[in-house]
């Protein structure tokens, strides 16, 4: 493999068609249906692969087909079937819904807005991961384009990840038998401890969230008059989030919400906090005097990847500050996200966080728990030893230094439906979400450089599953 030529194709690709994709791919508000409940009238879901689908057909890949595929009620999947050598098949993961809107961007940027400042690209939803079939397609191209044998690739490009991938399995199950049987699992949307060497996601937590309802009126009265009578909803709500969680430790109260975290994966956060020093935490913007959680290192990134925690996403019922009358109001909700232990039953988690909550509630008031997501995490399977050089010769090859490995906070259903149905497959589970890069939040960005490099590291991966195809599975 001439690497610098097969990198040097892959940077002229994102200079001179990716970049300038991502930037009208920014503009659309195609947010995931969890966000935008009137998506499929709005249309923007549809802009978006109508962007995507255009520039994958005009690609020069032979044999190629491509065909985008809407099951009635469910959002678009697009699946790109690249022929190949052998019998083996390449799964390529990626998704084009985004997260909403979010406040707090600088003056100068926004979600809809793409904005070029050096080697990062800002908007909603590129590096989240708009990127990812522009880069798997790539990754192949630069492959035929140095005349190097692959197997067969199929990229699954959806429209629900953000909300849940709650459709995919249905795709799954209706393509089951065009899609085959992988024995490698590409998957691009998850993140980077930084952008100076590839990293690999060894795990991803779950997640159990809902609505959170206290009632205590039919209707808001003078708070002079009523309380010391009345007791008020936000006072019940914080106490039923106290038993759930511990206010001044953040640590969950049920030991059901833990898991014993093993031992290697123990020692590869360790190995992570070490590689990473103070950008474990620095990564993200403190406000002046602000501490992280704990001290150790070690103990930030195992709380971040194999531990529960409980975040208070979104509240109703409170009025903005300039509307706040002197009333006791009736009621408080708050939408709830607690992520869970790579390998816990979410299902089984969210039945013990509805029975916390809903259990003899306060002064009998009305208590509601939701449950409105419930999804599995994910721990990957040992990697074979071609996989693991590969990744790291890769890492040394376009990025420097050799790869690293850490677990995710975050959750991406895909994964572990794909290990349950193919137990025989490895992972690759990769992406350029680095350090202030803030995905979901404001003033997000893709950072070009590793996109680069990433897709790259990609193309050298595919070759190597061509070249060690039939290797043993143990590890």
């Amino acid at each position: 493999m001439n690497s610098d030529k097969l990198y040097g194709f892959v940077s002229e690709v994102w200079d001179r068609q990716i970049v300038p994709e991502l930037t009208e791919y920014i503009k659309i508000p195609n947010k995931s249906p969890m966000f935008d409940r009137d998506w499929a009238q709005r249309g923007y879901m549809k802009e978006a692969m109508d962007l995507i689908e255009h520039w994958v057909r005009e690609q020069p890949i032979a044999g190629m087909q491509v065909e985008r595929i809407q099951l009635p009620g469910r959002t678009p999947l697009l699946l790109i079937d690249v022929p190949g050598k052998g019998d083996e098949v390449v799964l390529l993961y990626g998704h084009m819904d985004k997260q909403p809107e979010m406040i707090g961007w600088a003056a100068d940027l926004g979600p809809w807005k793409p904005v070029l400042a050096g080697d990062r690209l800002y908007g909603r939803g590129g590096a989240d991961d708009g990127y990812a079939t522009y880069a798997s397609l790539t990754a192949i191209m630069a492959l035929k384009e140095r005349g190097m044998d692959h197997s067969r690739c199929v990229v699954l490009i959806e429209g629900c990840e953000e909300s849940g991938s709650y459709d995919l399995p249905f795709y799954i199950n209706h393509l089951a038998d065009r899609i085959g049987k992988p024995s490698l699992v590409v998957c691009l949307d998850s993140g980077c401890g930084n952008y100076e060497q590839l990293w690999l996601t060894t795990s991803l937590r779950g997640i159990a969230g809902g609505t959170l309802r206290v009632k205590v009126l039919e209707e808001g009265v003078h708070s002079g008059d009523a309380s010391g009578i009345v007791p008020s909803s936000f006072r019940i709500l914080r106490a039923l989030l106290d038993r759930v969680e511990d206010p001044q430790t953040g640590r969950l109260r049920s030991d059901l919400m833990y898991v014993d975290i093993p031992a290697e994966r123990v020692a590869q956060a360790r190995e992570a906090a070490a590689v990473l020093g103070p950008h474990v935490h620095d990564k993200f913007p403190w406000l002046p005097g602000m501490k992280p959680m704990a001290d150790d290192r070690t103990e930030l990134v195992l709380n971040r990847t194999w531990r529960p925690t409980l975040s208070v996403t979104g509240a109703e019922g409170l009025p903005a500050l300039q509307d706040a009358g002197n009333v006791l109001r009736p009621q408080t909700a708050v939408k709830l996200s607690v992520r869970l232990p790579p390998t816990l039953d979410p299902v089984r988690a969210s039945r013990t966080l509805k029975e916390m909550l809903e259990k003899d509630p306060p002064y009998g008031a009305q208590v509601e728990f939701e449950v409105e997501k419930s999804s599995t995490g994910w721990a990957a399977p040992s990697l074979q030893h071609w996989l693991a050089d590969s990744i790291d010769t890769a890492s040394k090859t376009y990025f420097g230094p050799k790869s690293a490995s850490m677990g995710e906070g975050g959750t991406i259903p895909f994964m572990g439906m794909l290990q349950e149905r193919f137990p025989q497959a490895q992972f690759m589970v990769t992406g350029l979400l680095g350090p202030k890069s803030n995905a979901h939040g404001p003033n997000e960005f893709l950072h070009i450089p590793t996109g680069k490099r990433l897709t790259a590291a990609v193309a050298r991966v595919v070759a190597d599953h061509y070249a060690n195809r039939g290797a043993p599975l143990a590890a």
